[in-house]
């Protein structure tokens, strides 16, 4: 990690702001806002005010949200199960309060699928805010 910024092969993970709530852990019930761009800058995606819900690390949206907001550690053995081999560097799942740049190469978003107004083989950027960590434990 240099400056807060993470890079792996295409896949960039910059904290602008480090949460200090609880962490995100596969299998939880997450809830954020985001936007997500195009290469060129275009909205093709965002939360409205009342955030976005998903379970995390089972899925349920692209790999590199689920890489993205766990961090390298379950990261790792996401990719182990899919089959992917990335050099994941040390970076620490997102918390609660924090807010996160990822920039998502094609291959770990909708590959050579068109979704909605996403074309094929598009790169995705997206600032995400955590707001809420939801485990069985709760």
């Amino acid at each position: 990690m240099t400056n807060g910024v993470v890079m792996m092969s295409q896949f960039v993970v910059e904290d602008v702001v480090i949460g200090t709530g609880k962490a995100a852990e596969r299998g939880a019930l997450i809830t954020a806002q985001y936007t997500g761009r195009l290469a060129d800058g275009t909205i093709f995606d965002a939360s409205n005010e009342h955030g976005f819900e998903c379970v995390i690390g089972t899925g349920r949206v692209i790999k590199g949200w689920d890489l993205g907001i766990l961090g390298d550690k379950i990261g790792q053995k996401l990719c182990e199960k899919w089959g992917i081999e990335l050099d994941l560097p040390t970076f620490e799942p997102m918390r609660i309060g924090g807010t996160r740049r990822l920039v998502v190469p094609a291959h770990l978003g909708y590959g050579e699928r068109h979704v909605g107004k996403i074309p094929p083989h598009s790169d995705l950027y997206f600032e995400i805010a955590l707001l809420q960590v939801k485990t069985r434990d709760d």
